[in-house]
């Protein structure tokens, strides 16, 4: 049987944890059936989009904050103690989450880090905010479309060796989403032929598009935030206002999650437009509307970059992100 959870504290086969009870008893916790506690809001939204009404989600980071350096606090070990499954991206991205999800985890809970397993090591991408000596590879594989399909091809799997009754409602939900995904996938391939050649460059604030960029052919030419989050210094400033000028590119990239007066002045020096906007992991709207979802996290990024660069986004747009699946997972603000 597929090994698909690979805790710190035992490792754990299939067999063993779909023979555990998926519920807690009520002297313990409030939450009947699954209960599975995710750490940043677009792994939220992928599994409440296969979980639906079959399981409780609750999310841990809150949207628009750095989840890099969030510490949670200490009422968070109170869900960690209470969850059946703790679904965290991995790859080095929550670190003290994890550290308290190990320390406070009951017996037969498994905590699943999405990015580790789904991600072969000879496939981390080392750049510009996540050097290689510093041993952390970029964990943004969520950007891009063909890894939210992984990702939520393994949170299948994960619901249904707890829920083996509901195996048919976590797969129709599956597909579902894969088909979305695929139909937006399409939508970006058409609409970045419409940008003019030698654009599809990316200088990003964080370095959030590595895996985006090599599955759809795009060049990552710079990341502002360095790899201790501070900003980064002047000569590092004045080389990327060079950079961006002999690159040529319309737009560069900042992050409604990381303002930063620094990109601004490269795109003022450089005379470039500089676009704010773009969400690493905030999703768009408020929690239940139909665009605070993954799927609309993404529609609105790729429409903004191609944008930025000099395309159309009139296949993007025209995607419906619509979820047949409605959306009752708990997302902090």
């Amino acid at each position: 049987m597929r090994k698909i959870a690979l805790p710190v504290t035992a490792v754990l086969t299939l067999g063993f944890l779909a023979a555990c009870s998926s519920s807690t008893d009520s002297s313990d916790t409030a939450f009947e059936g699954i209960l599975v506690a995710t750490t940043v809001s677009p792994i939220t939204s992928i599994t409440s989009r296969i979980g639906g009404d079959k399981v409780t989600i609750e999310g841990i980071v809150p949207e628009g904050t750095n989840s890099h350096t969030f510490e949670p606090a200490p009422a968070v070990a109170k869900l960690l103690s209470t969850a059946d499954i703790i679904f965290v991206n991995g790859l080095k991205l929550e670190d003290p989450t994890l550290e308290l999800a190990e320390a406070n985890m009951k017996d037969g809970a498994e905590i699943i880090e999405i990015g580790t397993l789904v991600l072969p090591e000879s496939d981390y991408i080392y750049d510009f905010s996540f050097p290689k000596e510093e041993g952390k590879p970029n964990p943004h594989l969520w950007t891009d479309t063909a890894y939210a399909i992984e990702y939520a091809a393994l949170i299948r799997d994960v619901l249904t060796e707890r829920d083996p009754e509901d195996a048919d409602y976590f797969a129709a939900n599956f597909e579902s989403f894969k088909s979305q995904v695929e139909k937006l996938e399409a939508a970006v391939r058409a609409d970045q032929a419409t940008v003019p050649a030698g654009n599809l460059k990316l200088l990003t604030y964080h370095d959030a598009y590595a895996y985006f960029a090599k599955n759809f052919g795009w060049d990552v030419i710079g990341a502002v935030q360095p790899k201790n989050f501070s900003d980064p210094t002047a000569r590092e400033v004045a080389q990327l206002i060079e950079q961006v000028k002999a690159e040529g590119v319309p737009t560069i990239f900042g992050s409604e999650v990381f303002p930063s007066p620094v990109l601004q002045e490269i795109g003022s020096a450089a005379g470039v437009r500089y676009e704010d906007s773009l969400r690493d992991d905030d999703l768009p709207g408020a929690p239940g509307e139909q665009d605070h979802s993954w799927l609309g996290l993404m529609k609105y990024n790729y429409a903004t970059m191609i944008k930025g660069l000099g395309g159309t986004s009139t296949n993007i747009d025209a995607v419906d992100v619509t979820s047949p699946v409605a959306d009752q997972a708990s997302y902090p603000q």
